[in-house]
């Protein structure tokens, strides 16, 4: 329990057989713990040396133990302050850090990955070293398989731990069955998702110091390849490029509505039916994402439209953002 203060398990059990004695010789302590009288010594004077005992003059040497809660608080303060000190520091090496990134060799800020094995390696450590946001754009094709079926392990565990997630879809993985119940698990989990059409490329951003971008030619149907970037004046397009997108997709909703106006209440299905129509989704992809025939789907749009009196899906869509639905 003490180790962070600088007390070995042998220091704190001497610390623990003097504070129940208050006071103790050395030939006390050694009955007491067992230890030789040489390391009974050493802990000791450890201990002096932090404050957590002292040794009054007088025959026989006795030590005597502080009390705990100052002497322990007193000791806290200290480390505190000195880690105060270590966060200062480590600001001012983060600031050398970036200003001599700047200067690198153009070679040593985007650095090539091959084999879908490293690709999905260097991918998971950057996800966990980040410590405030991750940051995507997706689309298919995947490195691993069931990639847009099966729920990112690594995410969810961040997310519990309080990293932010914002991820832009590409439209095209409305096609894929699975999708939208993977989603469903990440939003529920905290993951912030919007829909846009024809995203240039694959993306993620770690926090605003790393980015992968997948190496995708065309016909490939499987990610082999990566490029990462370090800090750097490309890093800065990424993020710029990632936020200029966010603000032009189109959130995902999946949970029911109330609808004040009417005294209803829109479905979680009729939520996400209208999400995926404002994302450019044909009544065919909408159908794949919803686990529907596109029957159905033109039936759900035929009564929405006549609940809002819209003549055409482009009117749909106008009274829908003005009742806040998308």
């Amino acid at each position: 329990m003490l180790e962070t203060i600088g007390l070995g398990p042998a220091d704190e059990e001497i610390y623990h057989a003097l504070v129940r004695r208050s006071r103790a010789t050395v030939p006390e302590l050694v009955a007491d713990t067992g230890s030789p009288a040489s390391a009974v010594r050493r802990s000791l004077a450890l201990l002096v040396d932090l404050g957590l005992a002292s040794r009054p003059n007088g025959r026989p040497v006795r030590y005597v133990a502080g009390s705990p809660d100052s002497a322990l608080e007193s000791i806290l303060r200290q480390r505190e302050s000195e880690l105060h000190e270590v966060r200062g520091h480590v600001r001012t090496l983060m600031e050398m850090y970036r200003a001599g990134s700047r200067f690198n060799h153009p070679g040593e800020l985007v650095e090539v990955i091959s084999g879908r094995d490293e690709v999905n390696h260097r991918w998971v450590e950057m996800q966990r070293n980040t410590r405030s946001e991750m940051r995507g754009f997706d689309r298919p094709p995947y490195a691993a398989p069931q990639a847009h079926t099966e729920s990112n392990p690594v995410e969810l565990d961040l997310l519990r731990r309080g990293v932010k997630y914002r991820v832009i879809y590409d439209r095209s993985v409305l096609e894929l069955p699975g999708w939208l119940a993977d989603v469903t698990r990440g939003i529920k989990h905290g993951e912030q998702a919007r829909i846009a059409p024809d995203l240039p490329m694959k993306l993620g951003i770690s926090d605003d110091r790393l980015a992968i971008i997948p190496l995708l030619r065309t016909g490939d149907d499987a990610v082999t390849a990566s490029y990462l970037i370090h800090p750097s004046p490309l890093l800065d397009a990424l993020v710029a490029l990632f936020d200029l997108a966010w603000e032009r997709s189109v959130p995902v909703r999946l949970s029911a509505l109330d609808v004040e106006e009417v005294g209803e209440t829109l479905s979680a299905e009729e939520v996400k039916l209208l999400t995926l129509l404002a994302s450019g989704a044909t009544d065919k992809a909408a159908s794949r994402a919803l686990g529907w025939s596109e029957r159905t789907v033109q039936r759900h749009v035929m009564r929405l439209s006549q609940r809002v009196g819209a003549q055409t899906r482009f009117q749909l869509a106008m009274e829908a953002t003005r009742r806040d639905w998308i």
